[in-house]
């Protein structure tokens, strides 16, 4: 080891204020004149901003809430079936091809508000209405749903005790 290769242990002091302005930080030891800030524990909450109303205040209130649980169906009418052959399968692949749903992804409901359906058709959708069903099977037609299993489960029965 020599001389050249030492290295001093330089480390920068803390900075001093209030000690007089020899030292540069004397006077208003960096804080300013007077005010709030100038005094000892003048610190301001977050999001303080001098009196005027805070901007997070001035922001609407959410109202109600979304759940979690809604889906959203694609809605298809009884009368829009019309555009299909007779004794047609229709699945939503098929309505994608006619345009009468944008998404496949979606799940599908069949309603029978508006207009008539003629022709027998055997169309499978996520849900139907009653009175679409009711359209499409005097139509001679059938409407396939997803099967939901329902397993009802029966308690034994506790023998009599003696």
């Amino acid at each position: 080891m020599t001389l050249h290769n030492l290295k001093s242990k330089v480390t920068q002091k803390k900075k001093r204020i209030g000690r007089g302005n020899g030292s540069k930080m004397g006077t208003y030891s960096c804080k300013g004149m007077k005010g709030q800030t100038a005094r000892t524990g003048g610190k301001r909450r977050p999001g303080f901003e001098g009196g005027q109303t805070p901007f997070l205040r001035k922001m609407p209130k959410l109202k109600g809430f979304k759940n979690p649980n809604y889906v959203d169906y694609q809605v298809v009418n009884v009368g829009d079936l019309e555009i299909f052959d007779d004794k047609a399968e229709v699945t939503i692949k098929e309505l994608l091809e006619k345009n009468l749903v944008s998404k496949k992804d979606k799940p599908v409901k069949l309603l029978g508000g508006k207009g008539e359906l003629k022709k027998s058709i055997t169309i499978s959708v996520d849900r139907a209405s009653a009175s679409a069903i009711k359209q499409v099977e005097k139509a001679k037609g059938k409407v396939i749903l997803p099967s939901v299993k329902k397993e009802k489960t029966e308690k034994p029965k506790n023998p009599k005790k003696d």
